[in-house]
């Protein structure tokens, strides 16, 4: 089949082959033909070296397909199955799972150093995160697959798998943002935009979104936003706010500067919301007394701050009332054999989310 490669850590391009073997199917698996696939910034982090992951492997986690096989012991999917690719599926066994928390689970992270794929002469490669759903196949756990409505298409599909789940989850599950209140978001890639969605789902009077790319941030406006500023307007706008600052900032671009910004534009009490991914090494300063005096909420949110599976079904009943725009975030619908340019649009601001077709 076909499947793009990422070769070594540190590339910048992809190579896509059609020698490529899912591997790997027995109980307790499932195997799902993809039909559409979207790039998230995340996959490039992981190209880079930023996320840890791997290498050889097959990018891409927001995935969506058809059940073509299940293994012995599988229950719940059946072939024919419309489905979404979870890249951190929970266990439903760990602690952290029968705490609650299931976005937290950990038990995914030890599938990382099984390879799931095969190309060439036997190199074994792995999937991201699990998934790799830059193939026009995947063998993954019974537990990652999140099966949707049969009319939900592909292409929309896949967006749930990762940047509208974390988004939407970050304002609805973590913030919980109230009615009549302010917002900014930093960052208007897909998961901004998806946070921006989830706020004006909660009833956020006013949100601004901020983003270095004026096409960007003007963009922005059409799923909800009221105001689209440039970092160098971020102060003057959390001034003028009544409280002297926004009651939630979303951090969702996955850096130190861009943390410290938020932290610096939301009121006293406010919450600052980071959804961003970023390096290990890249760390964010707080004097104690500001943290003490200002008692300002630091929120960390991974995968949408709650159970993905539940975000997820939200995010369809969303968008079934026409509540939640999926296809306007997608900017861009390319082949797979597309895929370089489809980074490259990514990298230059050009692109929201670019559908992959694996049809």
């Amino acid at each position: 089949m076909r499947a793009a490669i990422l070769h070594e850590t540190g590339q910048d391009k992809l190579e896509v082959r059609d020698d490529v073997e899912a591997v790997g199917f027995g109980p307790g698996k499932v195997r799902v033909r993809l039909h559409a696939t979207s790039l998230c910034h995340s996959d490039l982090s992981a190209m880079a070296g930023i996320l840890p992951q791997p290498a050889p492997f097959v990018p891409g986690h927001e995935g969506a397909g058809e059940v073509v096989e299940v293994g012995e012991g599988v229950t719940g999917v059946a072939p024919g199955d419309r489905v979404v690719l979870c890249w951190m599926p929970p266990c439903g066994r760990c602690a952290l799972c029968r705490g609650g928390q299931t976005h937290l689970c950990v038990a995914s992270i030890r599938r990382l150093s099984t390879p799931t794929f095969r190309f060439g002469a036997g190199t074994d490669a792995y999937g991201f995160y699990s998934t790799g759903t830059f193939a026009e196949e995947a063998v993954v756990a019974a537990d990652a697959v999140l099966p949707v409505p049969a009319d939900l298409p592909y292409e929309l599909a896949a967006l749930i798998g990762c940047g509208v789940t974390t988004g939407l989850g970050a304002a609805v599950n973590t913030a919980r943002v109230e009615p009549g209140s302010s917002v900014a978001v930093i960052g208007a890639g897909g998961v901004g935009i998806a946070a921006v969605q989830g706020a004006r789902v909660c009833g956020a009077a006013r949100i601004a979104v901020v983003d270095p790319v004026e096409s960007r941030r003007q963009r922005a406006l059409a799923f909800g936003a009221t105001d689209a500023l440039a970092p160098e307007e971020l102060k003057a706008a959390a001034r003028s706010q009544q409280a002297g600052g926004f009651d939630y900032v979303f951090e969702a671009v996955g850096r130190s500067a861009t943390v410290r910004a938020a932290y610096d534009a939301t009121r006293r009490g406010g919450a600052v919301v980071v959804i961003g991914a970023g390096a290990k090494e890249d760390t964010v300063g707080f004097s104690m007394a500001e943290l003490f005096f200002n008692e300002k909420r630091l929120l960390p949110s991974m995968y949408g701050g709650g159970d993905v599976r539940r975000t997820a079904e939200q995010a369809v009943r969303l968008w079934r009332a026409g509540r939640l725009d999926l296809a306007g975030m997608i900017t861009h619908r390319l082949p797979l054999e597309g895929v370089n340019e489809a980074i490259a649009q990514m990298r230059g601001g050009e692109a929201l989310r670019t559908v992959l077709t694996l049809d």
